[in-house]
């Protein structure tokens, strides 16, 4: 079970239509909801659905550290 928080990017194994494939997670819980990137369609899905979807997991925090590193 991944650890997922509100804040933190996905990078999911198949495009959304819009040809991105990098979504925001705006709420957790049973469900995940997502936010895409470039289009702003917003989705929502079990959870067990969305974690067989996600290919990579950018956490905010991450994130922070490696720009306060460079």
């Amino acid at each position: 079970m991944l650890n997922l928080a509100i804040g933190d990017f996905v990078i999911t194994k198949k495009p959304h239509p819009c040809g991105n494939s990098q979504w925001l997670i705006i709420r957790t819980g049973a469900d995940i909801k997502l936010k895409c990137i470039k289009c702003n369609r917003i989705i929502m899905l079990d959870r067990c659905e969305c974690e067989r979807r996600i290919k990579k997991l950018i956490k905010v925090n991450e994130v922070a550290i490696d720009e306060q590193k460079n």
